[in-house]
């Protein structure tokens, strides 16, 4: 069968052009913006990529076209499928019913961390032996692929997203995967673009809730009131807490300040299992909520049978998802790093993380607020606060964004500058830059291909 993607380069999207090329499928699919990591894997996959939209894609005719969320009516390639009577369907509805059936499905839900979560689900139960099969919102370093069949037997690891399926199924894209077991690793307003309030995504997340069976497992994360408001409405599976609470069955004590290293304490079953003294994490991230990532992770992975102090161990061997905390390059002990933070809880967590593991030298970070909520200026209140665990920050105004970025400077709580211009921001950046510094550039697009270019202007100004 032939699948035509629109929106291929998506990280879900893309994921699901690897999963059907390798069902035996021939793959083909369209997008307007082309840039790595997705594309890389994608040319690589020996997946055709069109750069743009066009009726002239969907020749030779496709069997199946398969529509992004991305996509919407007006779109000249969208109303070419309209008019030509092709059939169609969402990207999570395909996973669904070509993928999963059959399979022992975790998803990985939240605000934030999913991708970081979801890959730390599929290594561990790598890791044991199981093969999983999974479909990640990035691309996890230990497989080097962002999506995989697995063994057919296998679990198969999903990070589940709450925005919605495509322009005719506003629903979430989780409500599609009918998980076994779920991991709510944390909940807060997002998606302005789709969502009027956080009650809206509350009610999202309970939809979720309603679809996993009696016999399956909620891993909820302690602390987060919109999950317990959320769980006040209706659950019909065991609820299991994870975290930093004494109450929690699944706790971590910090060895390090920076969560370098951490131990595990497991006491499901009110005791019955006693305590994993020896599940100890010692490994290369860092990060109080990378921590509780990895707790949710064990969790996960001991529902499918993987014993935590085991799995503990392996996650010295985890390497962090392309685009979290992902050290791109270094020039004269300058570090460049990329993330995709742009929320500003995740903004704050990344530069805490990073703070607490940075024994010398200064904490630069880059933000670009381009997504879709930050666009529509949503949580703009909150943004010059996000990054006062650095010591200096540089912000990068990105097209379209029609709210003043200024005050966030006037009001930032470290030395801060704006940019609007990339050549201007890279040449700022390598003048402020010193040895042992880190540069941490945080956005969720391609950003100019701006590691590039600081990498080659601090090596022409340094080397």
């Amino acid at each position: 069968m032939h699948l035509h993607i629109l929106g291929i380069c998506g990280t879900f999207m893309g994921s699901l052009a690897l999963l059907a090329r390798e069902l035996g499928h021939r793959v083909s699919g369209s997008d307007a913006g082309v840039y790595p990591p997705m594309s890389t894997q994608l040319e690589e996959a020996g997946i055709a990529l069109m750069e743009g939209y066009s009726p002239a894609n969907l020749e030779p005719r496709p069997d199946l076209v398969v529509i992004g969320n991305a996509l919407s009516r007006g779109n000249p390639e969208v109303e070419a499928v309209l008019d030509t009577g092709l059939p169609y369907v969402s990207g999570p509805q395909w996973l669904a019913e070509q993928v999963l059936p059959g399979r022992r499905v975790i998803a990985v839900a939240g605000t934030h961390g999913k991708t970081t979560t979801a890959s730390l689900v599929a290594w561990l139960l790598e890791s044991a032996g199981l093969a999983p099969g999974f479909l990640i919102g990035g691309v996890p370093r230990n497989f080097d692929v962002s999506a995989r069949l697995g063994a057919a037997d296998a679990p198969f690891v999903v990070e589940a997203d709450e925005y919605d399926t495509a322009f005719f199924d506003k629903r979430s894209k989780f409500v599609h995967y009918r998980p076994e077991i779920a991991v709510l690793g944390n909940l807060e307003f997002d998606h302005a673009d789709i969502f009027d309030d956080l009650a809206a995504i509350e009610r999202q997340f309970h939809h979720l809730v309603r679809t996993v069976p009696g016999r399956g497992k909620l891993l909820v994360a302690d602390g987060e009131p919109a999950l317990d408001r959320m769980l006040a409405m209706g659950a019909w599976t065991p609820v299991v807490r994870f975290g930093e609470a004494a109450t929690s069955p699944w706790r971590i004590a910090l060895e390090r300040d920076d969560a370098s290293r951490f131990r595990v304490i497991h006491e499901e079953g009110q005791g019955e299992e006693g305590v994993d003294e020896d599940a100890v994490v010692d490994w290369p991230l860092t990060g109080t909520y990378n921590a509780r990532n990895a707790l949710a992770a064990l969790a996960a992975a001991h529902a499918c049978g993987v014993d935590p102090a085991r799995g503990a161990a392996s996650l010295a061997r985890f390497e962090s998802p392309r685009r979290r905390q992902e050290l791109r390059g270094e020039v004269v002990n300058i570090q460049v790093i990329d993330d995709f933070a742009h929320h500003p809880t995740a903004i704050a967590a990344t530069l805490e993380g990073l703070r607490a593991a940075t024994a010398r030298g200064r904490l630069l970070a880059v933000v670009e607020p381009r997504s879709n909520t930050m666009r529509l200026g949503t949580l703009r209140e909150r943004l010059a606060a996000s990054v006062a665990a650095a010591d200096v920050a540089f912000w990068y105004r990105p097209e379209g964004l029609d709210w003043p970025l200024e005050p966030i400077v006037a009001a930032s709580p470290v030395p801060a500058r704006l940019e609007q211009d990339l050549d201007a921001l890279v040449a700022a950046l390598v003048a402020e830059a010193r040895p042992y510094d880190r540069i941490v550039v945080m956005s969720n697009g391609g950003f100019g291909g701006i590691h590039e270019r600081l990498l080659a202007a601090l090596e022409a100004a340094h080397g």
